[in-house]
């Protein structure tokens, strides 16, 4: 099973969105049972928090929910388990690179941009101080380098 993890700050916003978007992409090209789906955060202000409601009020409109998804904090062993861990922004991929010096598990650290290259953006901004523009930018950045993720992923598990 091909393992993904998503990365933002609090794991509210950003990543929690990336991981309801493509766990139902996986769903829609039926692949869900072969791509394991996870999202976390390199600080812990909200462990156990249910993401933002202005995330989970952006992404329902687009047919995605979230209730269920709950905020955890990014460990080293993540940098091992998943295949890919894909970092919000350069900030969380910095932090990301400095829980472990292994360098095999750090060619798993991705920015989730990178997935979507015909994007003028690297990073996934942060809409958590802003208005509901900033979530539904994210919603439509996430979108994009979802396609791109998936793409990957069947190129290199050949699924």
């Amino acid at each position: 099973m091909v393992k993904v993890l998503f990365v933002c700050m609090g794991n509210i916003c950003r990543s929690p969105m990336a991981e309801g978007v493509f766990r139902r992409l996986l769903e829609s090209v039926s692949l869900a049972e072969k791509v394991y789906v996870d999202s976390a955060g390199t600080h812990s202000y909200h462990i156990g928090s249910p993401p933002d409601t202005r995330s989970q009020a952006t992404a329902l409109r687009r047919g995605v929910d979230l209730r269920s998804i709950r905020a955890r904090q990014v460990t080293a062993a993540d940098l091992v388990e998943f295949d890919y861990v894909l970092a919000m922004d350069r900030d969380n991929f910095d932090h990301l690179l400095a829980l472990d010096q292994d360098q095999e598990s750090r060619r798993r650290v991705r920015l989730f941009l990178d997935f979507a290259p015909d994007l003028p953006e690297r990073e996934v901004p942060d809409p958590y101080y802003g208005g509901s523009g900033g979530f539904e930018r994210v919603m439509d950045l996430v979108e994009e380098a979802a396609r791109g993720l998936l793409i990957d992923i069947r190129e290199r598990y050949r699924i």
